[in-house]
């Protein structure tokens, strides 16, 4: 049970600096290979794939999580941080244009990323 909760951490924690490197680097990769991409990178379809990806993912690993350790401390910021990554990827652009969307996203992620950080490490001192 700890390995599967480990490892779904590991997965969330890796789907949130992914959705973070997507956001910040996506423009920069673009124009090195714009030549060279037969699909556009930047697209929101992508943004959408990792959020959506990124819900499950979380869920079961702070489940998971909570099952070993018991403690909630974890979870408020990891729905925090989820809901940021749903909002900057529904709304973001069209409402708080560029920046705003990197600003959400940016908090969203690193939110997320330290509540499976902290559950990660909670349950390793476990085992």
């Amino acid at each position: 049970m700890i390995k599967t909760q480990l490892r779904s951490d590991q997965a969330a924690m890796s789907l949130s600096i992914a959705c973070l490197l997507h956001c910040f680097f996506a423009p920069s990769v673009l124009i090195l290979g714009s030549g060279y991409f037969a699909f556009n990178l930047g697209d929101e379809l992508i943004h959408k794939i990792i959020v959506i990806l990124a819900i499950p993912f979380s869920f079961l690993a702070l489940y998971f999580g909570y099952r070993n350790h018991k403690s909630t401390a974890f979870i408020a910021p990891a729905i925090f941080g989820l809901l940021l990554l749903i909002i900057a990827v529904t709304f973001g652009e069209s409402v708080w244009g560029e920046s705003g969307e990197r600003g959400l996203t940016l908090i969203g992620s690193l939110l997320l990323t330290f509540a499976h950080l902290r559950n990660f490490q909670t349950c390793k001192a476990l085992s």
